[in-house]
């Protein structure tokens, strides 16, 4: 009992720190804008792309007094901050680039809702990056884009993204991405977010149809803690996409000088895409709900079946009781005691009882499973 006490323990204190309960907040009576840092600091890199049709420059490692000198009209840059784990760092930044206090506090306080609002110099997009992972809980991390004239502002949780394939395309000059402005290459990071969430929705998959042949090969404790786990990580999707949803809706909607009617034509591409992860972690929720329920009728069945068996016994039994408690009073005159063949005769009468009463149940077909069962 202790045991799957702390087991329980265990699973609701991952699953809090998972759904985001735990929210780091500043102390009540702050002013705005007061930052609040998360408690295990991953140090800040500065990586910058800067590109035009013409070609691509790409540093790592830029000090954050670099970057205005790296600020050209005539191309776009990509300042991209992995960490946030320096104070002076990220507020030198928003010196720099003249964030509003309430932006830079939605970007530091981690977690925030995904969502998009629009400030003097920047438009600010606020999205949740999740990557693959066969076994335990999700990666998941908050990524917000400051859209400026002409550059790109990305800050990330933590190091590694799923921006590669972007950052090979802008390499290879293929597609517009060379010819188009910041907001352009915020869709193109917006998509790759997106998409990133198919591998996960497949090894969910997956991890549903492993679960679904363990079921019916037999219900465990392993299989229930497998569809809890399951439903967490769809919950925990649905809580990033859904806003996120919004947030994407609201850039098609708004007309704003730092996004284009083009580039909204290609945001409605990533608005069929949330909608589609929608509709998939809707479809995977309802099939845990139905494997939860399998569960718990293969676990009642067991249940039924043993009970079966056991009553099956007790009542083979209450005949063959009632035989050896009669002739075992201890009266003198019993007449069959003092035969010869009493004593086999009673246990042949016994076994026909009870070969009597095995018959009569199969023939009820309360023994063994029927053909429709075995199909």
């Amino acid at each position: 009992m202790r045991r799957v006490t702390r087991t329980a323990r265990v699973t609701i204190a991952r699953a809090s720190r998972l759904l985001n309960f735990q929210k780091r907040h500043p102390p009540v009576g702050a002013p705005p804008g007061t930052l609040v840092f998360p408690e295990e600091r991953v140090p800040a890199t500065i990586r910058v792309m800067a590109y035009g049709p013409d070609g691509v420059e790409e540093r790592e490692g830029v000090g954050v007094e670099e970057l205005p000198g790296l600020l050209k009209p005539d191309r776009v840059t990509w300042i991209d901050l992995q960490g946030l784990g320096d104070e002076a760092l990220l507020r030198r930044l928003g010196q720099i680039f003249e964030i509003h206090p309430l932006a830079l506090e939605d970007v530091v306080n981690v977690p925030q809702r995904p969502k998009a609002e629009a400030y003097d110099r920047q438009h600010l997009v606020i999205t949740r990056m999740t990557r693959a992972a066969a076994d335990g809980p999700l990666d998941v991390e908050q990524v917000s884009l400051f859209i400026g004239q002409h550059y790109l502002l990305s800050i990330q949780e933590r190091r590694g993204d799923v921006f590669d394939p972007v950052r090979v395309r802008i390499r290879a000059g293929k597609g517009l991405i060379r010819r188009s402005g910041p907001d352009y290459l915020a869709y193109a990071l917006i998509d790759a977010i997106l998409d990133g969430y198919y591998p996960v929705l497949e090894v969910l998959g997956d991890r549903l149809q492993g679960l679904e042949e363990r079921i019916l090969h037999g219900a465990s404790r392993s299989g229930q803690l497998g569809i809890h786990r399951v439903r967490r990580d769809l919950l925990v999707l649905r809580r990033a996409v859904w806003p996120q949803h919004e947030a994407v809706a609201a850039l098609v909607r708004e007309e704003t000088p730092l996004i284009t009617s083009t580039v909204r034509q290609y945001l409605r591409d990533c608005l069929d895409h949330a909608v589609q992860i929608l509709d998939v972690i809707d479809t995977y929720h309802e099939l845990a709900s139905n494997l939860m329920d399998m569960h718990l009728a293969a676990v009642s069945q067991r249940s039924n079946d043993v009970m079966k068996v056991l009553t099956v016994m007790a009542s083979i039994f209450i005949p063959l009781t009632f035989i050896a408690g009669l002739y075992g009073m201890n009266f003198d005159y019993l007449p069959e005691l003092h035969y010869r063949w009493a004593y086999p005769a009673l246990l042949t009468l016994m076994g026909l009882v009870a070969g009597g009463m095995l018959l009569f149940f199969h023939r009820r077909g309360w023994l063994g499973g029927d053909e429709e069962d075995e199909d």
